[in-house]
């Protein structure tokens, strides 16, 4: 029996036609059990179009109902992303709130961020949702404010009062988003006097990041076999060897497939690690069967923040998790990833195999890559890539 304390949900999946329509609805189970949800049961069914109304239709909703009541479920989550209407009227229809995947990540993200910037990123991107969730889904937003003695003016609607105090809220939010990103500018602008080379880690959510940064930095940094475990970026030195020196490695959020634009936009101080970076270190969970898909979703990502030009390594990590049929002849080659030859290094985070591999190909790149001055003695220096 499910722990009382854990809502019981009923998850809802819709085949499009996309490709990356998941039909187990594994992913939105691991990430209702990651924002504290008992998955009770799954509903899939397959639609040319979402409905207008309902998304799924009446007959599907009809079912929906009918196995909610049987489980005793408090919540419906949908896989994709509502509109506030179908939202409403899935509410009313069934009886229960009714949450889709873009609010699942969005309260993930809030219970796991722990830094002020974590938290001012959340906040930002919980402030975009909602504001578009004001359009007459509660009835106490019908009603008439304003008054003598009232914020608002004369005669004006509940509804548009909250939603100019949501539009005051999220422009202070992203005047201190801003701050920071002139904070993190700041300490980037001085790496880069000091000539320091940035590598970020990047990857698909629980692909073994923050345990591949541990194992590489001797850090602390939290690592946890779920989803979104890491939202607060962590950076520190990694030595390479008397050639390449130190570099700078940093540790970032997670990609996830459909990543809300809402997020995209309110993590840009966290992504700006990676757009900003020498090199990309595109980690993957070689031994998860989607991984393909996964990388496909990653880049994607980057290339919506403007990073899929950085030189990347592609990391294939959890080697340990492989069948002995499946494990590599060699823990290094090379593979085409959007047109381009990248090196390919196969490690285990968790046991240290291929690390060495690993380093090796970081030290290469970083001394391939390095920066080297041209400048003619007197004249300000100037930095120049190798072609």
């Amino acid at each position: 029996m499910p722990a009382a304390s854990a809502p019981g949900v009923i998850l809802v999946g819709v085949d499009l036609g996309q490709r990356s329509f998941d039909p187990t609805l594994a992913e939105l189970a691991e990430l209702a059990r990651s924002a504290g949800f008992t998955v009770l049961d799954r509903v899939v069914c397959r639609r040319q179009a979402p409905d207008a109304a309902l998304f799924v239709g009446k007959g599907k909703a009809d079912e929906i109902q009918a196995l909610a009541a049987a489980h005793g479920a408090s919540e419906v989550l949908f896989d994709q992303a509502l509109s506030p209407a179908q939202q409403r009227n899935l509410e009313r229809h069934l009886k229960l709130p009714v949450n889709d995947r873009v609010l699942l990540i969005l309260n993930i993200f809030a219970q796991r961020a722990r830094s002020h910037e974590g938290k001012l990123q959340v906040e930002l991107a919980r402030l975009q949702y909602l504001q578009t969730r004001l359009v007459r889904r509660w009835t106490h937003l019908e009603r008439q404010s304003g008054g003598i003695g009232l914020r608002g003016g004369p005669g004006e609607t509940q509804i548009e009062l909250d939603r100019r105090m949501i539009a005051e809220a999220i422009q202070r939010t992203r005047k201190r988003l801003e701050l920071v990103k002139r904070q993190r500018h700041t300490q980037r602008r001085q790496r880069q006097r000091r000539g320091t080379f940035d590598v970020s880690l990047v990857g698909y959510t629980n692909a073994g990041k923050s345990t591949l940064f541990n194992a590489l930095v001797k850090a602390r940094a939290y690592a946890a076999d779920q989803l979104f475990a890491t939202l607060d970026t962590t950076t520190r030195q990694l030595y390479l060897g008397p050639e390449a020196g130190h570099v700078s490695l940093s540790d970032t959020v997670g990609f996830i497939r459909d990543l809300p634009h809402t997020l995209v936009e309110a993590f840009s101080a966290t992504l700006q690690e990676a757009r900003e970076a020498d090199l990309l270190l595109h980690v993957v969970d070689v031994a998860n069967p989607q991984h393909p898909e996964q990388i496909e979703d990653v880049q994607r990502v980057l290339r919506d923040i403007g990073a899929d030009g950085i030189p990347q390594v592609l990391v294939a990590n959890k080697l340990d998790a492989l069948p002995p049929a499946q494990r590599p002849r060699t823990l290094r080659d090379e593979v085409e990833l959007e047109g381009r030859r990248v090196t390919r290094v196969f490690v285990s985070a968790l046991t240290g195999e291929g690390l060495p591999q690993l380093r090796q190909a970081l030290a290469e790149t970083v001394v391939a890559r390095s920066p080297r001055l041209t400048a003619h003695p007197g004249d300000a220096a100037q930095l120049a890539y190798p072609s």
